[in-house]
C-alpha cells in the first residue's frame, strides 16, 4: 500500500490580502495574532456599530496641525476612499466663511472727519458755557451791588423815552381798534335801518315822505360811516405797523447791545481781577488770553451801541413823519364825518390815498367756490 505525499502539510496557511503561504508554524501562529491585535484596534459599540471616538481624536489632532492662519471653521476635511486614494485627508480654506472671516480679521480705519467735528462741537459748548457762566455771575453782581455797569446816560435815556412811547402807542392803537369795531356795529345798524324805512316807505302810502326821509337819512349816514371806517382801518394799520415792526425791530437790536454791554462788563471784570493778582509764568498768559477776549468784546459793544443810536435816529424822524400824516387823517375824517361833510369827508380820503373797499369785495365769488 503506498501513500501520497504532498508539497504542502495541514499546518500550512495562507493569510488574506497576501500572495505569500506560511509553511512555518511560528509565523503562521503570528500572523494571525497581528490580524487579532488589528480587529481589536477597531472599537465597536454595543449594538455592533463602530465607534467615532476615534475619528474624533483624529480630527482633533489634526486641529492642533493645521496652521495658525485657518480656524477650524474654515477647514474642510474630505476622507477619500476612492481607489490609490485611502486614507488621505485634505484640508482646503471653507470658501464660504472666507469673505466675512476678511470682514472680521480685517483693519478698521476711522476717518478722522467725524472726530474733529466732534471736537470743534466740544469747543463750542466749552465757550458757550464759559460766556454763560461769566455772564450771568456779571448779572447778579450787578443786581446785588457789588459789581460795577457801563452806563451811557443819553442813549439809555433814548431807550427809556422808546419803551414808554412804545407803551402808549399800543394803548392808542388798541382804542382806536375798539373804536372802528363799535362804529362798524352802528354802520351796520344804520344800514338795517335805513332798508326798514325804505320798506315800510313802499308799504305805508300815508306814511311816505317820512319814512323815505329817514331811509335816505340812515342810508347816507352808512355810507359816510363806511368811509369814516375805511379812514380809522387806515390809520389802525399805519400805527400797527410802526408799533409791532418798526419800533419792536429797533428794540431787537436795543436787546442785542444791552447783551453786549454785559458780556463787555464781564470781561472786563475778569481782566481787572487778573490784573490786580500776582503776574508770574501761569497768569500771564491767562492775562494776555483776557486781554484778546475784552477786546473783542469791546469792540462787539462799540459797534452795537453806534448800531442803536443809528436806529433810534431813523426811528425817530420815521415816527414823526408817520404819525404826523396819520394824525391829520384820523382828525379830518372825524370832523367831516361828525360835520356831515361828505364832499370834506372823501377829499380827506383822496389826500392821503386811501382806498375803500367796496361791501362784499373780500367774498368769493359763487364761481370760485366751485
Amino acid at each position: 500500500m503506498s501513500e501520497n505525499t504532498d508539497d504542502t502539510t495541514p499546518n500550512d496557511a495562507t493569510l488574506p490580502g497576501s500572495e505569500e503561504v506560511v509553511s512555518d508554524p511560528e509565523e503562521l501562529e503570528m500572523a494571525q495574532d497581528f490580524s487579532r491585535s488589528t480587529a481589536a484596534e477597531i472599537p465597536v459599540t454595543s449594538n455592533g456599530d463602530m465607534d467615532d471616538t476615534s475619528e474624533h481624536s483624529f480630527n482633533l489632532e489634526l486641529k492642533r496641525s493645521v496652521p495658525g492662519g485657518l480656524g477650524l471653521s474654515e477647514t474642510r476635511i474630505t476622507h477619500g476612499f476612492d481607489d490609490g486614494k485611502e486614507g488621505i485627508f485634505e484640508a482646503t480654506p471653507y470658501q464660504g466663511d472666507r469673505q466675512s472671516a476678511q470682514q472680521r480679521s480685517g483693519p478698521v480705519v476711522l476717518s478722522e472727519e467725524p472726530r474733529s467735528t466732534a471736537v470743534e462741537k466740544f469747543e463750542l459748548v466749552r465757550r458757550w458755557s464759559l460766556n454763560t457762566y461769566k455772564c450771568t455771575r456779571q448779572i447778579i453782581s450787578e443786581r446785588l451791588g457789588r459789581g460795577s455797569r457801563t452806563v451811557d446816560l443819553e442813549l439809555e435815556s433814548q431807550i427809556e423815552i422808546l419803551r414808554d412811547n412804545k407803551k402808549k402807542y399800543e394803548h392808542i392803537l388798541k382804542l382806536a381798534q375798539t373804536l372802528s369795531s363799535q362804529l362798524y356795529q352802528m354802520v351796520q345798524t344804520q344800514r338795517q335801518l335805513g332798508d326798514a324805512f325804505a320798506d315800510l316807505s313802499l308799504k305805508s302810502l300815508e306814511l311816505h315822505e317820512e319814512f323815505g326821509y329817514n331811509a335816505d337819512t340812515q342810508k347816507l349816514l352808512a355810507k359816510n360811516g363806511e368811509t369814516l371806517l375805511g379812514a380809522m382801518n387806515f390809520f389802525i394799520a399805519s400805527v400797527n405797523t410802526l408799533v409791532n415792526k418798526t419800533i419792536e425791530d429797533t428794540l431787537i437790536t436795543v436787546k442785542q447791545y444791552e447783551t453786549a454791554r454785559i458780556e463787555y462788563d464781564a470781561y472786563r471784570t475778569d481782566l481787572e481781577e487778573l490784573n490786580l493778582g500776582p503776574r508770574d509764568a501761569i497768569t500771564l498768559p491767562k492775562i494776555e488770553q483776557s486781554q484778546q477776549l475784552f477786546q473783542s468784546h469791546k469792540e462787539k459793544y462799540d459797534k452795537m451801541r453806534s448800531d442803536v443810536s443809528i436806529k433810534l435816529k431813523f426811528l425817530e424822524e420815521n415816527k414823526v413823519k408817520v404819525l404826523h400824516n396819520q394824525l391829520v387823517l384820523f382828525h379830518n375824517a372825524i370832523a367831516a364825518y361828525f360835520a356831515g361833510n361828505q364832499k370834506q369827508l372823501e377829499q380827506t380820503l383822496k389826500q392821503f390815498h386811501v382806498k375803500l373797499k367796496t361791501p362784499g369785495a373780500d367774498a368769493p365769488s359763487w364761481l370760485e367756490e366751485q
